[in-house]
């Protein structure tokens, strides 16, 4: 998969890039929603992995964003949040989350959304 990894903090994007590298996904990253939605409207990709508090344009907003247009609805968002993963889940926009996931990243929690994903991805291609 083509993967857009969304976080402010470095260290976050280069550990979530190895992580999905090691899995043979190729990745590209952005440092806030702004610099991804104009990216995602660059390339096309398989998956966004994006986090929640960002300056300039917050996860929230991006996701909305991106559910938005036409051409990109359809790609699926992992949402990563350290706020309460319960209380994310009530608000009106954790309908546009494929997968919500407390941060830190659990890698295996991940591998197995990935490989959900890629599951769902052969269904939907056979």
């Amino acid at each position: 998969m083509h993967i857009l990894v969304v976080d402010d903090k470095s260290a976050v994007r280069l550990a979530l890039t190895n992580i999905l590298e090691q899995q043979g996904h190729s990745v590209r990253t952005a440092f806030n929603g702004l610099d991804a939605f104009e990216k995602a409207h660059s390339e096309l990709f398989d998956l966004y992995i994006i986090d929640h508090l960002m300056p300039v344009m917050n996860g929230i907003q991006l996701s909305k964003n991106l559910k938005s247009a036409p051409h990109l609805a359809s790609t699926p968002i992992v949402f990563m949040t350290t706020q309460n993963v319960n209380s994310v889940k009530e608000l009106r926009e954790a309908d546009l989350f494929y997968s919500l996931m407390p941060k830190p990243i659990n890698e295996t929690l991940l591998i197995n959304v990935l490989e959900q994903l890629s599951n769902i991805k052969s269904v939907h291609c056979a």
